[in-house]
Parts: C-alpha cells; sequence; structure tokens
C-alpha cells in the first residue's frame, strides 16, 4: 500500500499579522525574533514601520499558522497582534 499524500508537495502559506505599537528597528527585531520560534515558522517579513501605530508583518509558514501562538510570541515582544 502507498501513501499517495507523500507524493503531494507542502505549500507554503503565508498569513499577515497586524501588530501594534512598534517604533524602531529593534521592535522589528524583537517581533521577527519572537515569532521565528513559532512551531513551522519559516520567515517573518516587516511591511513599511508605522512608528507607534499598526504594521504588517507576514509570517511565511510551512502550513496553517499557530495563530494564537503567533499572538503570545508578539506579545512576549512586548507588543499586541490581530490576524
Amino acid at each position: 500500500m502507498t501513501d499517495t499524500n507523500a507524493d503531494t508537495p507542502v505549500q507554503n502559506q503565508t498569513t499577515k499579522i497586524v501588530v501594534s505599537g512598534m517604533t524602531c528597528g529593534h521592535c522589528v527585531s524583537s517581533v521577527t525574533e519572537e515569532l521565528k520560534e513559532v512551531e513551522g515558522v519559516l520567515e517573518v517579513r516587516v511591511e513599511d514601520l508605522v512608528k507607534g501605530g499598526d504594521t504588517d508583518v507576514f509570517v511565511e509558514s510551512d502550513g496553517p499558522l499557530d495563530l494564537e501562538a503567533a499572538r503570545a510570541a508578539v506579545a512576549e515582544a512586548g507588543y499586541t497582534a490581530s490576524v
């Protein structure tokens, strides 16, 4: 018996998270480092930092992103996130 799913390539997914309160490059580094610790996260990209406002953060993962873990990671860095 063969596993028909073994030949199916895993598709990476990108999830947009809106992070509030980042003001500088250090903030971006902190959030990025924490998000990279979430299981399955491959890459984190911050688009156009809005100092003190809402900034779009794109998280690429090897499957569905654990949104609660992502929120907790952002909170660990000292910020709030919404998806």
